[in-house]
């Protein structure tokens, strides 16, 4: 493997557990067989890895690739190389060089993400990070009651599959509810506020 391909350790490996214990608020089964009948079967992290080793030209990139997997998308994000900004703004070359790889590599790219998608069902995103800049080119969203990009989706896989829910619904709805225990007298105080505007509102001269 190139050194330059090197992928670290998966920052969201699932634990034995999930939040609210084994079962969860939704009876679930355990850990690791919460997952749908209709979910694609998980991925081996570092046969991914390998295979993208291989595939990725060696001069793209400057450093480790990040490499993110769940079951809907890969996300790979590379590091390219800090250009010397000289008296201009750092940030604005970073960003100058990140566009100028999404130019330059669109087409190997959008084959590479070909040969992935046919190869483990999963679509695939871009990213480039240069310095403190950092830009993800395309991610897929997946509407699951509402829009969601990858983080949150694998924090809705991992209750899935700790058995906290049956389902991503089930864990939103979860989330949800936590959520909401744990700010309800922010969201009282916030219910209120917005009771006292629509007050003020309606004492308010009417028009026509």
């Amino acid at each position: 493997m190139h050194p330059h391909h090197r992928f670290p350790p998966d920052p969201f490996r699932r634990g034995p557990g999930g939040p609210g214990g084994r079962g969860g608020p939704f009876g679930g089964r355990g850990p690791g067989r919460g997952r749908g009948a209709d979910a694609p079967p998980p991925l081996d992290r570092a046969e991914v890895a390998g295979w993208l080793a291989g595939r990725l030209p060696d001069d793209w990139f400057a450093g480790p690739v990040e490499l993110q997997v769940d079951r809907d998308e890969i996300t790979v994000v590379g590091t390219v190389p800090t250009p010397d900004a000289g008296e201009g703004d750092p940030a604005a070359a970073a960003a100058g060089r990140i566009a100028r790889f999404r130019e330059q590599t669109r087409e190997q790219r959008m084959a590479i993400a070909d040969a992935a998608q046919a190869r483990y069902g999963r679509a695939v995103a871009w990213g480039a990070a240069c310095g403190d800049t950092r830009e993800l080119f395309t991610t897929l969203s997946v509407p699951v009651m509402t829009r969601l990009r990858q983080p949150e989706r694998q924090v809705l896989d991992t209750l899935v599959d700790a058995g906290v829910a049956r389902s991503r619904s089930e864990a939103l709805a979860w989330s949800v509810k936590l959520v909401g225990e744990h700010v309800e007298d922010w969201l009282t105080e916030l219910r209120t506020a917005m009771e006292s505007v629509e007050e003020v509102r309606g004492r308010g001269p009417s028009v026509g």
